[in-house]
């Protein structure tokens, strides 16, 4: 496959643009008028917390580039000085579009609906001030900490993503005989909540106000002797990327725990501040940050629009809120079988969050306290705050199995929380491994080893999402159990691999990251470019997080040229261009952000009419193929392919929460006018309770105590 003529970098879209392509995705839902309004809120939250984690990694890597005097271009032909000029102008744009849609569309529409957000404090009626001095003395004025700078007292250390008050105080120099303005600061607390609600003083409407409105209303309480002559909210985003060398690191645990600390306090790459901020108190920030203009960000509303999550979460108004969903019971443990025994039967799917997450859960907890169970291996990349699958590990090392856990210290945001995990894990008796020098492990794989009349089974689930029992259900992934002994044997040496670096000779089924998949990848592209020329039927469709890999990227455009139709569903990065005369005419690509976030990795290769679908936890980037351990596994089992291939449909008939990528790089919806609503989420919603219900129906009928005997057929009829 000579992939030289598609390698130019006019055929590539820079990563960090086409993320900002799929904020803007995110954005577009809380614009939708056609959704129910607090819905609309938590697209804005989400919005605004996707930009947040942008910056602390994405922008803050480059900015350590230019820092370096790095100036070797990317697929798309960018420098890191030119990337950044193009994302601060992307970025203001997109965080003006973000303030329109809460001031002009969704804050009049909350007023209809009764719920009045006061955004500043001066609108206060005179019930209200009295109101909110009382709970500033009572819950606020103790916990608060108010910070002077001067010549005495440097200017203080400003916690990343904390919200501060910035003020200039008046002070009499007494040597001077005139007023002098000093700086003081005071942090929003954390602690506190930060959307408060007050009385509204009318019929039928709720009133909320922000914290540090409350605190910018009473901040003179704080500098008693001194005049306030202004007070402005601010808030900083601090380079977040931990930087490890791994090699000389003796220690990863103690290593990361110390880079943790380290992450409150690196450069600030970001200061969003009030439009009204005094233009004294916006250079003295501007100074001690060190941060240019364009990464300030001048705000007409509240600062850190995460808080509108809270607003969302206020109990009532219902009717203004998608209902949650309820998991559907999986239909193959709808029934009184031990878990091992549903699984000897045959394979069984699982696709969350529309089907239960509970299965998965119940499969560790039955390992743990089933005597015949010896070793249970797993790892472990994400887990809930409180997850049960975590209690269930401890308490069967503390039954005496071998239990070996890969807790992957390196899960970005998440460091700290599997540090808690690991030690805990340790303390209960199970072998932790922290994961390989210089790759993540993202596989998500499960092994339970079993002690059977036959001799010993290894029961397997393979997954496409973390083993999180909380985003299970907001995570659109995909699930297979499995006894098939060749996946236990693969399982086998993965785990083997982790933890004794002993690389297999061969796989039988799995397909591994970092040595073996991208090549696989790329020889199965190759196949359908092979069976286009020769005539034969050849299409590619695939569904991921994220595209952005210029091998799998440059072959596609090669097999594209071949005639073979693909289809991509890609729902955040993707750095390929469609509609390239001669190059990707045969491409088309879907995002689909809906109620649930799009998590799965399914791959689906025409193979001349003999379809071969593989799923995992892989995405088409250089991270998942050359920098960590992945699992992508085949779909052999006949009843489990047709489900993922039905994915894949329903998916692509999809025109309600679809965007399509243009030629010339936008995204737009589907016209659905005179068409049949698709809604693809709803749909699978709407299935697995169907199918959960058809299930539940079937076994009452199986399990009845009396049932009629059908008279028998005569034999000389049958004939």
């Amino acid at each position: 496959m000579d992939l030289k003529n598609f390698e130019k970098p006019v055929y590539f879209v820079n990563r960090e643009l086409s993320w900002l392509k799929f904020d803007e995705r995110v954005l577009s839902e809380a614009r939708d008028k056609s959704l129910p309004l607090f819905d609309r809120l938590k697209f804005l939250s989400i919005t605004s917390s996707n930009l947040d984690e942008f910056y602390m990694v994405r922008v803050a890597s480059l900015k350590d580039q230019v820092h370096a005097g790095y100036e070797k271009t990317d697929i798309a032909g960018l420098t890191p000085k030119e990337q950044l000029k193009e994302i601060s102008a992307q970025t203001h744009e997109l965080v003006h579009t973000q303030y329109n849609t809460l001031t002009r569309s969704l804050l009049p529409l909350l007023e209809k609906a009764g719920l009045h957000m006061i955004l500043e404090h001066e609108e206060l009626t005179d019930d209200q001030k009295e109101y909110v001095d009382r709970y500033f003395e009572d819950n606020v004025y103790p916990v608060l900490t108010p910070m002077a700078m001067d010549s005495s007292r440097p200017f203080p250390l400003i916690r990343n993503k904390t919200l501060n008050i910035g003020a200039l105080i008046s002070k009499k120099d007494r040597k001077k005989d005139k007023e002098v303005l000093e700086f003081a600061t005071v942090q929003v607390p954390s602690v506190l909540p930060r959307v408060i609600e007050i009385p509204s003083g009318k019929e039928g409407v709720r009133a909320v106000i922000m914290l540090e409105e409350i605190i910018e209303r009473n901040i003179g309480k704080l500098f008693l002797s001194n005049d306030v002559v202004c007070a402005h909210p601010y808030r900083i985003m601090r380079n977040a990327d931990l930087s490890i060398d791994e090699d000389e690191a003796e220690d990863l645990l103690v290593e990361i725990q110390k880079q943790l600390k380290k992450r409150q306090w690196g450069e600030v790459i970001r200061l969003e501040v009030e439009d009204k901020m005094d233009k004294r108190l916006l250079k003295i920030l501007k100074t001690e940050f060190e941060i240019k203009n364009e990464d300030i960000f001048s705000i007409s509303g509240p600062l850190d629009l995460t808080m509108l999550m809270k607003v969302y979460g206020l109990d009532g108004f219902d009717e203004y809120k998608t209902p949650k969903y309820v998991p559907a019971p999986v239909p193959a443990f709808q029934n009184d079988k031990d878990i091992f025994q549903v699984i000897r039967e045959g394979d069984v799917f699982l696709h969350h969050p529309y089907m239960s997450f509970d299965p998965v859960v119940n499969f560790v907890r039955q390992a743990a306290k089933d005597p015949d169970v010896l070793a249970i291996k797993q790892t472990l990349y994400r887990v809930s705050g409180n997850s049960p699958i975590i209690a269930a590990l401890a308490q069967a090392a503390e039954n005496g199995k071998q239990v070996s856990v890969l807790v992957e210290l390196k899960a970005r945001f998440d460091e700290e929380h599997n540090i808690v995990w690991a030690k805990m894990l340790e303390k209960a008796g199970c072998h932790v491994i922290y994961g390989l020098v210089g790759l993540k492990t993202h596989s998500k794989i499960t092994l339970v080893v079993r002690r059977e009349e036959t001799g010993i089974r290894r029961y397997v689930h393979m997954a496409t999402g973390n083993y999180n029992d909380s985003t299970a259900k907001l995570y659109t992934d995909c699930g297979v159990f499995s006894c098939d002994e060749r996946f236990g044997e693969d399982a086998t040496a993965v785990f083997n691999m982790l933890s004794g670096y002993s690389e297999p000779k061969r796989w039988n089924k799995l397909i591994v990251a970092p040595i073996w998949m991208k090549n696989r990848f790329l020889k199965l592209i190759e196949r359908e470019a092979e069976n286009a020329k020769n005539g034969l039927p050849a299409y590619i469709r695939a569904k991921m997080n994220s595209l952005c890999d210029p091998v799998i990227m440059s072959a596609l455009y090669y097999a594209s040229s071949c005639g073979v139709q693909i289809d991509l569903l890609v729902r955040g990065i993707c750095c390929l261009k469609v509609g390239i005369p001669g190059v990707s005419e045969n491409i088309h690509v879907r995002s689909i952000v809906g109620e649930f976030l799009e998590h799965s990795r399914i791959f689906c290769f025409c193979n001349g009419g003999n379809e071969e679908v593989y799923m995992g936890s892989a995405d088409w980037m250089p991270r998942n193929l050359d920098r960590r351990v992945e699992i992508v596994f085949p779909v052999e089992d006949e009843s489990i392919r047709a489900e993922a291939i039905h994915v894949l449909d329903l998916e692509f008939k999809d025109n309600v929460k679809a965007h399509i990528l243009q030629p010339d790089g936008t995204y737009v919806k589907l016209d659905k006018r005179g068409k049949a609503l698709v809604n693809s989420q709803m749909e699978f919603c709407r299935e697995a309770q169907e199918k959960a219900a058809g299930n539940k129906k079937q076994n009452k009928e199986k399990s009845r105590v009396f049932v009629p005997a059908e008279p028998a057929e005569d034999p000389e009829e049958e004939k």
